[in-house]
């Protein structure tokens, strides 16, 4: 007969089951590691933050271009009250006296402006309107108007952002998209991990559940052995350890197998109470690749050799802003149009004037302590260290290519050795089992060759679980899909609507 606790023990996996289900039993959802990928671009948080960071980008590019585009502008200064003590010279005898002053002003001034690139100045088409109330010490009102004035502000020899900004921006701007299918990329291979996690903890599940299976009938077999005396007590204990061991074993991955389960229904989108049914395909696409067009696809498709090219250009831009800043800085202003004043509004505008003001602004440093040369020396040292940063970087990017190339060109042959020596471990755990009932087997034996046959199983899962990842890896570096043999790629014009 058997004892209260071990009923409850071989009950144990049902009722785990059963508990980590909600009591419910919730129709499973059939999903292939396509459709798992699909559904984690679509739902995914990571994607959500992937779409987000390059509209992010593109509003950033949208902003650059928008800086070379004309721009209007209104301001105004209405209601400027001033009641107060101003310090005034007299213009004939020179005598400084505190006076007072009771007025308002208010002006308004229209701007249309336009950057040039080119030269990095900016050219202004301005007209202007004041009105001055003046209280004390009589009251008049007077008005003062520019219909009309174009202005330029320019300097020379110095920094020009524009020029530098147009050589960096479009770049950073393919980077941005670049970098958004990379992500995306690393959300299919992230999906891709949560399957094959599960698969293999499914695989667990089932082997722990066939164990059990064989181990309640191996038992069965042993008690009835036991009662006609062809096995010893001692024997029968180890026959029903070994149950007891395989019944705990199934709790522990029934466990497994749905924290595994959790992770990738989050991920995916769906509910924690969701039962998936995966459709497993053990089959892998038979690709060789060749390291130096994978190299050439890398370097073209994605984000990595424009990312290095835009750090050089920053780097020649910082030692040209510090040479800028060194020495003689000149910089012109020119304004010219016409203007008129009057107390009343309508004559305002009769017989304008000309206006014409012109002028270049010097900056001589005479004596800096070496600082504006010791800029440039910082600027040039830096640079140079950014050079030597982004050699190695190819050096690195070249090699850690390389390795993904031989990964995934091994991988195969891995599987299908994986696959052949878990068929043959199969085997000989089932031949094991006849055996065993023949009494030609003892239990210790029997426990090693079920031993080896997880152990060959869960291989034969992790290789074809590695070269997944080993395969999604390269279309993450290369941004090229070797089954379909073509360049990976996106309607960004859907995601910035």
């Amino acid at each position: 007969m058997k004892r209260p606790f071990l009923r409850v023990l071989l009950l144990l996996p049902a009722l785990l089951a059963h508990s980590l289900c909600g009591g419910q039993i919730i129709g499973p959802r059939t999903l292939t590691m396509q459709e798992v990928i699909q559904l984690a671009q679509e739902n995914s948080i990571s994607s959500m933050s992937n779409r987000n960071n390059f509209v992010a980008s593109y509003w950033n590019y949208r902003s650059y271009k928008a800086q070379l585009l004309p721009s209007l502008s209104l301001s105004a200064n209405l209601g400027e009250f001033n009641r107060s003590l101003d310090k005034l010279q007299d213009f004939n005898t020179g005598a400084v006296a505190f006076r007072s002053s009771y007025n308002m002003s208010n002006r308004v001034t229209l701007n249309f402006s336009q950057n040039i690139p080119l030269t990095g100045g900016q050219v202004t088409l301005s007209t202007d309107m004041q009105r001055l109330d003046q209280y004390s010490p009589s009251r008049l009102t007077s008005y003062y108007a520019q219909p009309i004035y174009l202005s330029y502000a320019q300097s020379l020899w110095g920094y020009n952002q524009f020029k530098w900004e147009k050589k960096t921006q479009p770049k950073q701007y393919e980077v941005a998209k670049r970098q958004y299918i990379e992500s995306m990329e690393q959300v299919n291979q992230t999906a891709a991990s949560y399957f094959w996690g599960y698969v293999r903890e499914k695989e667990k599940y089932e082997r722990a559940k066939k164990s059990f299976e064989d181990s309640k009938r191996l038992f069965a077999a042993g008690q009835t052995r036991f009662e006609m005396g062809t096995i010893t007590r001692d024997q029968l204990m180890q026959i029903e350890v070994s149950m007891l061991n395989d019944s705990l074993q199934l709790s522990l991955v029934t466990v497994s197998l749905r924290s595994s389960l959790n992770r990738l229904c989050s991920y995916i989108g769906y509910k924690e109470d969701t039962e998936l049914n995966l459709k497993i395909d053990y089959e892998i696409p038979d690709v060789t690749l060749d390291y130096d067009d994978m190299l050439d696809r890398a370097l073209h498709n994605s984000s990595f050799q424009l990312s290095q090219d835009i750090e050089y250009i920053e780097a020649e831009s910082s030692i040209a802003r510090a040479k800028s800043e060194r020495g003689l800085s000149a910089r012109l202003n020119a304004r010219f149009g016409m203007s008129g004043s009057s107390e009343k509004f309508r004559d305002t505008f009769i017989e304008l004037k000309d206006q014409e003001v012109i002028g270049v602004q010097l900056n001589i440093p005479i004596l800096d302590w070496g600082l504006a040369r010791g800029r440039v020396r910082m600027a040039e040292a830096r640079a140079q260290t950014t050079r030597n940063r982004l050699e190695q970087n190819m050096i690195d990017y070249r090699q850690d290519l390389l390795t993904q190339v031989m990964q995934f060109n091994n991988q195969r042959s891995r599987c299908e050795i994986s696959k052949r020596a878990a068929d043959l471990a199969e085997e000989s755990y089932e031949l094991a089992l006849k055996n065993f009932s023949s009494s030609s087997m003892t239990m210790t034996q029997l426990d090693q060759l079920k031993e080896k046959r997880d152990d060959a199983l869960s291989n034969y899962v992790s290789n074809v679980a590695d070269f997944w990842n080993f395969y999604f890896t390269i279309r993450r570096t290369t941004l090229y899909d070797p089954e379909s043999g073509k360049d990976i790629s996106v309607e960004f014009d859907n995601l910035i609507k």
